[in-house]
């Protein structure tokens, strides 16, 4: 039997909150604090958070990766985006906590409604922005209140066993795959300071450092980030803030010459330092804690929030990493029609649990060589389980994957040259009339993002209604994003670029996003199909203006037996017969002869009979 290496399926434990928000609420009382505002953040305001930093989960029982609890003498909520409603609700004791949908009321009505007049607010400064800060002040006081910084999280107070801060080595990337040397890219960060009229660059956001000085780490679960910070002065010097006890020989030569290390608690100095220079700084809007802005500004300096440069840098992936993106799904793709074969072989028996899946996909990637770990917990919903965005299974929900039910499986890899995120349904016996209607408006949607030419200066807002299109027809949607931003052996969720409503980056030649449209139907089942594209350029015959389009990077087929073909337009079966055969032939190399025969009949054109 196969078993997992890089994530379990140990309950999370449900229900916890009750005694945890009581000794909350009692370190409430002993301070003078009608309320406390609880993130679902680090310091750096990262979607994935080491367990010393996983404050919001201790306290309620919720492990998704964004929400904002809010823990007042009398009451709680909890605000969640759509992606989490049904999780949130089966997770945490909502006699002690409401789970409260942000489509109805934000973090900051909530305080408006709730927070008692003359009331005290507190927050950690490290856990908020300075417009989220901002923006719960003005809550604050709507209601007749005011906010009011802790020193001490009082989380952090109550959380007696709470674990020590990670430190996993840190290792050089290597420029051949990173393709630039991180002398070229500190130049560029130096020339974007130049430009903007400022002295130094805060990076706050591990992503960033790991990009700009080549180096990757494993202080966060499947992300290979080192945590910690980094000050680019625009006169030529760096200081990087990183533990001395995780950065390996090698990475202290790849950072000679670069930057001056020193220990994390030097951070504070360093920005005293920067104020009593008077120096203009530059702290990013989304991820710079206000507590960065706070202590320059009382040394003297001035701060200027806005984006961090080196995020729009990362963003657009050069020749090297492209090419490692394209390797490394191809790598991956192997492993994914591996899995779906026998899948398809298996699963009819009755034999395949949600664990299962998880276990021998995860088993397939590790076979195929060069595997350093999956990009984020595969979610495997079977039946109602796959309405669930982003279930994860454990031992206490596995369920097995059953005739007449669809299977819904979203997983990705951290490959060194790549990572990969591929979302597949598939039907497990005769699917019904309604779950191919679904299924194939999911995929039209698809094909739309897909197929799409646009012309530069175009953002991801502007195309996520050509995934919406067929299911608005039959008056339906999905309560997510269409596609998000991916990293190059970093962050499964990579900024600024999305395609969604909120997706408000022009997409450039170079960025790498999902294509992940989806529906899913209340405790019955769910629908997602996701690959990973890459913005290109695109040339039109007679064409007034630059346009751009998409490469599909993602290779692995598409279940047949979920198509309805006469739903279909003439062209979107030609680009499901054209992908399915650019499939074939890329993965039969890599493929055993008995997935390779089953490669051959799923990824037969449509119109051809069952053989």
């Amino acid at each position: 039997m196969t078993h997992a290496r890089f994530q379990t399926f140990d309950d999370p434990g449900h229900r916890t909150g009750a005694a945890r928000i009581a000794a909350l609420r009692a370190a409430m009382l002993q301070k003078g604090f009608s309320g406390f505002v609880v993130p679902r953040a680090d310091e750096h305001q990262s979607e994935y958070v080491p367990p010393h930093a996983e404050r919001l989960a201790w306290l309620t029982g919720f492990t998704g990766s964004a929400g904002t609890a809010v823990i007042l003498a009398d009451r709680a909520a909890l605000v969640v985006d759509g992606r989490y409603t049904l999780q949130a609700a089966e997770q945490i004791d909502t006699a002690v906590i409401a789970a409260v949908p942000l489509a109805e009321t934000s973090v900051e009505g909530w305080i408006e409604a709730n927070l008692p007049a003359g009331g005290v607010l507190a927050y950690d400064p490290w856990l908020h922005t300075p417009d989220g800060v901002a923006r719960l002040e003005r809550a604050a006081a709507a209601a007749g209140g005011r906010l009011e910084p802790v020193g001490l999280n009082l989380v952090d107070h109550v959380w007696i066993d709470r674990p020590s801060a990670p430190r996993a080595p840190v290792v050089p990337h290597p420029e051949a795959l990173a393709g630039e040397a991180a002398a070229r890219k500190l130049d560029r960060v130096r020339e974007a300071l130049a430009k903007a009229k400022v002295d130094a660059l805060v990076v706050s956001d591990p992503h960033n450092l790991a990009w700009a000085f080549n180096l990757r780490g494993g202080d966060v679960g499947h992300t290979p980030l080192p945590l910690g910070y980094a000050v680019i002065r625009r006169d030529g010097s760096a200081t990087l803030f990183l533990d001395a006890a995780k950065v390996t020989p090698e990475a202290a030569a790849a950072i000679q010459g670069l930057a001056e290390r020193a220990d994390p608690e030097a951070l504070p100095a360093a920005l005293d330092a920067l104020g009593a220079s008077r120096a203009r700084v530059r702290v990013d809007a989304a991820t710079g804690a206000v507590a960065l802005r706070r202590r320059i500004e009382e040394a003297g300096g001035s701060v200027d929030v806005g984006p961090d440069p080196i995020t729009g840098m990362k963003a657009v992936k050069n020749a090297a990493e492209i090419a490692g993106a394209r390797a490394a799904h191809r790598r991956d793709g192997a492993a994914v029609t591996r899995f779906l074969a026998w899948l398809a072989r298996e699963a009819p028996q009755g034999g395949v649990t949600e664990i299962a899946a998880v276990e021998r996909l995860e088993g397939f990637r590790a076979e195929g060589g060069d595997l350093r770990d999956v990009s984020f917990p595969t979610i495997s919903g079977s039946g109602p389980n796959g309405a669930i965005v982003h279930y994860r299974v454990t031992r206490a929900t596995d369920r097995a994957v059953r005739p007449g039910e669809l299977f819904l499986i979203d997983s990705g890899a951290q490959y060194v040259d790549g990572t990969t995120d591929i979302t597949r349904t598939v039907a497990v016996g005769e699917p019904s009339a309604e779950m191919r209607d679904r299924f194939t408006r999911v995929l039209k949607g698809h094909i739309a993002i897909a197929t799409a030419v646009f012309p530069r200066g175009t953002t991801g807002a502007q195309i996520d209604a050509f995934a919406r299109r067929p299911l608005w027809e039959a008056g339906l949607d999905f309560d997510h994003g269409t596609g998000h931003g991916i990293g190059s052996f970093l962050s499964v969720h990579e900024g600024p670029q999305r395609i969604a409503k909120t997706g408000t980056t022009a997409l450039q030649p170079g960025m790498l996003l999902s294509n992940e449209p989806g529906y899913y139907r209340e405790k019955a089942y769910g629908i997602r199909i996701e690959n990973l594209i890459l913005v290109e350029e695109r040339a039109i015959s007679g064409g007034e203006r630059p346009m751009l389009g998409f490469e599909t990077l993602t290779l692995a087929p598409l279940d047949r037996a979920l198509i309805a073909p006469d739903l279909l337009m003439p062209a979107e079966t030609a680009w499901i017969d054209s992908y399915h055969a650019r499939v074939r032939d890329a993965l039969s190399p890599l493929l055993d002869p008995q997935t390779r025969d089953w490669l051959d009949a799923a990824t037969r054109p449509l119109a051809d009979p069952a053989p």
